[in-house]
């Protein structure tokens, strides 16, 4: 491993926890010496990845990420196979589309239509949410083997964001079986209060897990209804076949290519 560029990421990965952060709250965050993360930090303000706030000294992500981060999004194929299909679904059901990809253990919205009624509704693609707390991160957890033994190993307690969390592993581990044997994920204000949302899984040509397509609607209309939820399965399985899967739902076990001869 190539030791400035190490701590170049590193650098990078705290800005985007902390948003906005002094020279040595970077250098303590990551146990350096305030003179190494200069010269780091120098650099990536030079590429624009790090931008420095002129009234307060403080360091935070340039618009050099944001650039990157769309390029990303562009290439993304499951992003752009799902885009073509979110318009329709949120026509069919009358309810916001979500595409979402897993992160370590988090959901990244990679893709997101707005509810057809006109209303204003903020963009959502690029939000972060925890997985066990939203309905696309628990589709994904139940089809994603490593993802699944991640969330339910022991270890710091499990994120809550409202009331409604599970923060429980047992209780967790038990509605993930539920999603694996359905393929439908539900949340009922688990991220955010006021608003509900189910999910289901997306494969792709290794007939595993790749995404999930959620819809979202405010609590007053939860329960979404049995077409919606039709319509949400179908529109899946179209986007994991275009995507190269074979079967749908995605298969919950790894992938292990024959040995060869």
């Amino acid at each position: 491993m190539i030791q400035s560029v190490d701590r170049a990421l590193r650098i990078l990965t705290v800005l985007q926890g902390a948003r906005r952060m002094s020279l040595g709250e970077i250098a303590a965050q990551l146990d350096l010496a305030p003179s190494t993360v200069h010269g780091l930090i120098r650099t990536l303000v030079e590429h624009g990845m790090v931008t420095q706030e002129l009234d307060s000294g403080r360091y935070r992500l340039g618009p050099a990420t944001l650039r990157l981060g769309n390029v990303y999004l562009d290439t993304l194929e499951l992003r752009s196979r799902a885009s073509l299909w979110s318009e329709d679904l949120a026509r069919r059901t009358g309810c916001a589309v979500r595409t979402g990809v897993l992160v370590l253990e988090e959901v990244v919205v990679v893709a997101h239509e707005p509810r057809p009624d006109g209303s204003r509704q903020m963009l959502e693609v690029g939000i972060v949410i925890p997985a066990h707390a939203t309905a696309l991160g628990k589709a994904l957890l139940a089809f994603d083997p490593t993802a699944h033994s991640l969330a339910l190993t022991p270890g710091a307690p499990l994120r809550s964001m409202t009331g409604a969390t599970i923060t429980d592993r047992a209780v967790l581990r038990e509605e993930l079986e539920q999603v694996r044997a359905s393929a439908i994920a539900t949340e009922v204000e688990e991220a955010v209060i006021g608003e509900c949302s189910v999910a289901a899984p997306l494969a792709d040509a290794t007939d595993e897990a790749a995404g999930a397509l959620g819809l979202v609607v405010p609590s007053a209309s939860w329960p979404v209804d049995a077409t919606a939820i039709d319509a949400l399965r179908s529109t899946a399985r179209a986007i994991s076949r275009e995507l190269g899967a074979r079967t749908w739902p995605p298969r919950s076990t790894p992938h292990r290519p024959p040995a060869s001869a």
